[in-house]
C-alpha cells in the first residue's frame, strides 16, 4: 500500500479550532487583565465565573486540538524552509499546546485552593483539584499569572512570525491556516516544487 502524500495545509477542523481558541484567548486576556479592578458585587462575580468557564472551554478545545492534530496530522514544512525555522516552529507549537493545557489547570487549582466552587457556564459542577490552602493558593495565582505572560509573549511572536512569512517571505505559512487559503497554499507549494 503506498504511503499517502504529506498534507500541504491544515485540516478544516484544525483551522476552526485554531481561530476559535485564538478568539477565546483574546477574550480571556481582556477579562483577566480587567476583572480584578471591578468593584465587588454581582458583576464581578459573574465576570470571574465567565473567565473560569471560558478557561475550562479552552482546556477542552486544547485537548480536542491535540486529538485532531494526532488524527489529521500537520502539514509538511513549506519547501525551501530552513531546518532551524521548522525546528523553532515545532518548539513554539509544543510550548503553545503546553500553555493551553497548563493555564486552565493552574486556574482550576487556584480556584480549588481558594475554596470556591467551580461551574462551567452554570451547567456542570466540577470537582475541586485540591483542598483549600492559602499558601498554595498564592503559589497557583503566581503560576497562573506567569503562564499568562508566557502565553501572551508566545502568541505575539507566533502571530508576528506568521505575518513575516506572509508579508516578507511571501510563502503559504499563514494561508495554510485560512479556510480560503487552502487552494492558494496548494498552488504555492506546487510552484515551489517545480
Amino acid at each position: 500500500m503506498p504511503t499517502p502524500a504529506p498534507r500541504t495545509d491544515w485540516s478544516s477542523a484544525s483551522q476552526l479550532l485554531h481561530w476559535l481558541v485564538a478568539v477565546l484567548i483574546l477574550v480571556m486576556a481582556w477579562l483577566g487583565l480587567t476583572m480584578g479592578d471591578l468593584p465587588n458585587g454581582p458583576d464581578k462575580i459573574a465576570t470571574y465565573a465567565l473567565h473560569k468557564s471560558i478557561g475550562l472551554t479552552i482546556l477542552g478545545l486544547a485537548l480536542l486540538r491535540l486529538l485532531v492534530r494526532w488524527r489529521a496530522g500537520a502539514p509538511a514544512p513549506i519547501p525551501g524552509t530552513p531546518h532551524w525555522q521548522s525546528r523553532i516552529a515545532t518548539i513554539t507549537h509544543v510550548a503553545l499546546y503546553v500553555l493551553l493545557l497548563a493555564l486552565p489547570l493552574t486556574g482550576w487549582l487556584l480556584n480549588s485552593t481558594a475554596g470556591f466552587p467551580l461551574q462551567w457556564f452554570g451547567l456542570v459542577n466540577l470537582p475541586s483539584l485540591a483542598a483549600r490552602d492559602e499558601a498554595l493558593h498564592a503559589l497557583w495565582v503566581e503560576a497562573h499569572e506567569l503562564l499568562f505572560w508566557a502565553m501572551a509573549t508566545l502568541v505575539v511572536l507566533h502571530a508576528a512570525a506568521a505575518f513575516h512569512h506572509h508579508l516578507f517571505l511571501r510563502d503559504a505559512t499563514l494561508s495554510r491556516m485560512l479556510p480560503r487559503g487552502r487552494r492558494r497554499a496548494r498552488a504555492h507549494d506546487a510552484l515551489e516544487t517545480h
